[in-house]
């Protein structure tokens, strides 16, 4: 079964990955079938040919998980298109606070809209008085 996946290159803790079709069962660094490009994690450099990796896909090469998702979020020049995470990971402590915050709004909104209500149900029944 032939694999697109990640062959390692680079210098220790700097690591640069070049994206082969290789035989499943050969080692990492083996020799590929063909090298659809590269890959450097932490610039975010990506050249890669997507036209060749599809159809190695339509042979029945199966892309491993790293692969696929660059796959997907390759620009059809073959740079990769990166967008960075909005979300902020939070530590318990505040996420806590944070739930904490939100249920005291929600509790604050409940009773405003029981005091407005309150307000107009006050003048309909002096109006019947």
């Amino acid at each position: 079964m032939l694999k697109i996946r990640l062959k390692r290159m680079g210098a220790k803790k700097n690591p640069s990955y070049r994206i082969v079709v290789i035989n499943s069962t050969t080692k990492r660094e083996g020799k590929p079938i063909q090298e659809l490009g590269h890959y450097n994690p932490k610039t975010k450099v990506m050249q890669f040919d997507l036209a060749s990796a599809q159809e190695w896909v339509k042979k029945g090469a199966q892309p491993t998980e790293t692969v696929a998702y660059l796959m997907k979020n390759c620009n059809p020049d073959g740079t990769l298109n990166y967008q960075k995470k909005e979300t902020v990971k939070l530590s318990k402590k505040a996420q806590a606070k944070a739930a904490a915050e939100a249920e005291a709004k929600a509790k604050a909104e409940e009773e405003a809209k029981a005091a407005a209500e309150a307000a107009e149900a006050a003048p309909a029944e002096e109006a019947q008085a």
